[in-house]
């Protein structure tokens, strides 16, 4: 088998039971280190739930992730959190309503989940083109993540990617070393190191950037100390604050605009 990354060959790295049940084998590229289950039989099993039951922090790190990104569209990125912006794979909806209530005009697709929080505000391509799109917790459940970089780019007519995803060091991780492989629900299947990363970059003509846990592939050329203090944990807990007064929360002004919506919708 090929990397989807690099075209380079793979190896079988090791075995492990998903779901508690299948055994699933995992191969590595050494050219570029993309980590992945082979032939993931089980994935429509898996996503019986579009999103598992056991995810249980899924709340908080929606909060959290949102705090970092409001930071890194204000203070570093070039239209300082004043353009249009897409949440792809956006699951429930609940980033995009968190975006939108600290200012950003932040909208969602997701083509296998149900748009529950941030309704009315779904993208499509007549709105026009977005300055940055944002795919949290989205690469690792992917099998081709190039292809899904460049149609979502492509679809929203942006130069710049937002994303999440835990990167492994050095060596592969064995099965009982890693807690992200998340074996009983078997949802992740593709890992990345740094290098993975950059390599994603260089064929798709981008330069990537990390900093506190956020990624970034741009053709635009970024500040990496600026992203680096943009998405601190205490820089952007705070900053999230004075960029949602400087900004103007949507929350009152999208409440106004679904309920006009409403009455003008024919019986």
């Amino acid at each position: 088998m090929k990397c989807p990354i690099c075209a380079k060959s793979m190896r079988a790295c090791f075995t492990a039971r998903v779901l508690h049940k299948y055994p699933a084998e995992y191969e590595v590229c050494d050219n570029c280190g993309f980590l992945r289950a082979k032939e993931p039989h089980w994935l429509d099993e898996a996503y019986s739930s579009a999103i598992a039951a056991a995810d249980t922090g899924l709340v908080g790190r929606n909060t959290m992730i949102a705090d970092k990104i409001a930071g890194a569209l204000y203070w570093a990125a070039p239209s300082h959190g004043r353009g249009r912006y897409l949440d792809a794979a956006g699951g429930y909806g609940m980033l995009t309503r968190l975006m939108r209530d600290s200012g950003f005009d932040f909208y969602w697709s997701d083509k296998h989940c149900q748009n529950l929080l941030a309704g009315q505000f779904e993208y499509s391509t007549s709105l026009g083109p977005c300055d940055a799109v944002t795919a949290i917790e989205v690469m690792e459940h992917l099998v081709d993540p190039v292809e899904f970089i460049d149609d979502t780019l492509e679809l929203a007519g942006s130069d710049t990617l937002i994303f999440t995803t835990e990167l492994y060091e050095g060596a592969v991780p064995k099965p009982d070393e890693w807690w992200y492989y998340t074996f009983a629900t078997v949802q992740h299947i593709g890992f990345f190191k740094k290098q993975t990363l950059q390599t994603v970059g260089k064929r798709l003509g981008m330069q990537f950037y990390s900093a506190n846990g956020l990624h970034v592939l741009s053709r635009k050329a970024l500040e990496p100390s600026l992203l680096n203090w943009a998405t601190g944990r205490w820089t952007a807990q705070i900053g999230a604050r004075w960029i949602r007064r400087r900004l103007g929360s949507k929350t009152l002004r999208d409440h106004e605009a679904i309920l006009q919506m409403a009455e003008l919708k024919p019986e």
